[in-house]
């Protein structure tokens, strides 16, 4: 018997949402409906200086006014509550425990300066790959280390290829050893990364199908190996394109002429939003005011561009 689909979207709450992240949303609303599933809100607030609770909270009532209505989490609740990872740190302690435990991690003392020195090996998409400085130290070395710096809590990963076959853009492949370098897994004030906190979350929640933006894309081996290291089950993973400016900066939510708070103002019906995104989404051969429940016999992956899409002047008038 087929596991009913569980999708989700886990907005991280430092800013107010802005088209992009409705793009994101939207897509992963539609692909869990469309398949009889359902959605699970999840609150990624880790670092919870820059996420208030008031940011959760309009966060909440813009996703009701487009229509992107959630069937657990949020503030709803549900089974596997709490929904705010801020309130999940004791399940992140127990699993990384465990890892700690196995001997899959180790204390890192170098700090962000000696982390993007020049000698430092850097990604072609300029993400700097770790040396593994810290990994080789005695016991002694460690001790000496940590009288004057907290260290943070690296995640070994061997010289292993990593591969999947991602929904929307094919057959993907890491190593990890080679294109990864060892990933932080507890940063040195104690906050757990997204990395270990996503695996855990999604594998917890039930979710079996995660939709996210294509800047996510290379992090997915890596998460897919703690997959096994934790014993859980992965889910399907679809990413898609990310919307654009003009002059190629993807936006942000620093876009603030593109945020829910702006777009609200601006138009009193979010149909048009949703409409104008389905459009950009391949689902429309031109912007008209739909909601997302309307846009569910249109949708399908095959239509959804691969390359970002740009977000001119002259669609942002379509609006």
């Amino acid at each position: 018997m087929a596991k009913t689909v569980c999708g989700r979207f886990a907005p991280t709450p430092s800013g107010r949402m802005h088209l992009g992240n409705v793009f994101c949303a939207l897509l992963a609303w539609l692909s869990a409906k469309k398949q009889g599933g359902s959605i699970t809100l999840r609150i990624e607030d880790l670092d919870k200086p820059r996420c208030p609770d008031r940011n959760a909270q309009l966060l909440e009532d813009d996703l009701h006014w487009l229509g992107l209505d959630w069937d657990t989490g949020g503030s709803s609740g549900g089974k596997d509550a709490p929904y705010c990872q801020s309130q999940r740190f004791a399940i992140y302690t127990e699993y990384f425990a465990r890892l700690q435990k196995q001997g899959f991690t180790y204390p890192c003392f170098c700090n962000r300066a000696e982390l993007h020195a020049a000698q430092a090996p850097h990604l072609s998409d300029g993400r700097v790959l770790y040396a593994g400085t810290c990994r080789q130290l005695t016991p002694a070395e460690r001790q000496q280390k940590a009288l004057s710096r907290q260290p943070s809590q690296r995640l070994l990963l061997p010289n292993t290829t990593v591969s999947f076959t991602d929904g929307h853009y094919g057959p993907q492949q890491q190593n990890l050893a080679a294109e990864c370098g060892d990933i932080i897994l507890q940063r040195s004030d104690g906050v757990y990364a997204y990395q270990l906190a996503v695996v855990i979350d999604d594998a917890l929640m039930g979710v079996t199908e995660v939709v996210r933006g294509c800047d996510l894309l290379s992090s997915t081996p890596q998460q897919l190996y703690l997959y096994r290291l934790l014993g859980f089950a992965p889910p399907r993973f679809f990413h898609v394109p990310l919307l654009t400016a003009p002059d190629g900066r993807r936006l942000a939510k620093r876009d603030h002429d593109l945020d829910l708070g702006c777009l609200r103002q601006r138009f009193s019906d979010s149909r048009h939003v949703i409409g104008v995104l389905a459009f950009l989404a391949g689902l429309l051969p031109k912007p008209q005011p739909l909601s997302p429940a309307q846009l569910l016999p249109l949708f399908d992956w095959q239509k959804v561009p691969q390359k970002n899409i740009s977000v001119s002047e002259e669609i942002l008038n379509l609006l």
